[in-house]
């Protein structure tokens, strides 16, 4: 009697480990993602911000008109507190150590009179246990949570963040897969563009160009190689995604 269960107990890692092993979908990104603003109190607003910046705004009205930064002027608008920052996206998991109830915030710093050179401000996720702060970093200008994952099945969240930018009609966006264990920001794989949609432009020839990652040979306690396919449609409604090989 007793040994049924046990033989089920030593059958169901294995299964669960094959399963582990078959190539998957991690992110999509001929799909449309849309990101939706958080409803944030002002008290938790508050409390989050002044823990991470010590100096800032909170309207941009009172932003110095005549600031002058220097070389490095969004460093400068940090230092003089020269920014009105907000919280953009919040995700919860166990982000810094396995086991963890953590909550990940996305800032944009807003720093004063950004331009779109500077992608209008800098990008920071800081993630906080309650009321501490346990990492606070520069996330170089990713904006947005794309997905929040754990792919070497370690018990500590990784983050596929997301980047983007119009230009001239052009839509770009760039994505890498990111670690904050520890507290410390690592670029586990950086993807590059993964959209490049110039059909805004209107021009002969426009296309959409988007990128699919799918997570190869994962296996626990161990980060799998994780490959991008790039597909290619016209600008029609209905789009007709065909692969390609060239560049993004």
């Amino acid at each position: 009697m007793k040994t049924i269960p046990l033989i089920l107990v030593l059958l169901l890692p294995v299964t669960t480990f094959a399963q582990r092993l078959k190539p998957t979908v991690l992110f999509d990104f001929r799909n449309d993602h849309v990101s939706s603003q958080p409803k944030i109190s002002a008290a938790t607003q508050r409390e989050v911000l002044s823990k991470v910046f010590r100096r800032y705004l909170s309207d941009a009205n009172k932003c110095k008109a005549n600031f002058e930064g220097g070389e490095d002027y969004l460093a400068a608008a940090r230092r003089a507190g020269q920014i009105v920052p907000q919280i953009a996206e919040v995700a919860t998991g166990s982000f810094t150590a396995a086991g963890q109830n953590e909550t990940a915030y996305v800032i944009f710093v807003n720093e004063c009179n950004a331009s779109h050179a500077d992608n209008f401000g800098s990008k920071r996720v800081a993630v906080f246990s309650g009321v501490k702060l346990l990492a606070d970093v520069d996330v170089d200008f990713r904006g947005s949570i794309a997905l929040k994952t754990d792919l070497d099945f370690d018990g500590i969240n990784e983050l596929l963040m997301i980047s983007g930018d119009m230009a001239q009609g052009e839509f770009v966006e760039m994505a890498a897969l990111l670690s904050l264990q520890n507290g410390r920001m690592r670029v586990i794989q950086d993807f590059g563009t993964v959209v490049d949609d110039s059909c805004a432009t209107a021009m002969p020839g426009s296309t959409t160009k988007a990128a699919v990652l799918t997570v190869m040979n994962a296996a626990p306690g161990q980060m799998p190689r994780i490959k991008a396919d790039k597909y290619v449609a016209g600008c029609t409604k209905v789009k007709r995604w065909r692969p390609f090989k060239g560049e993004m």
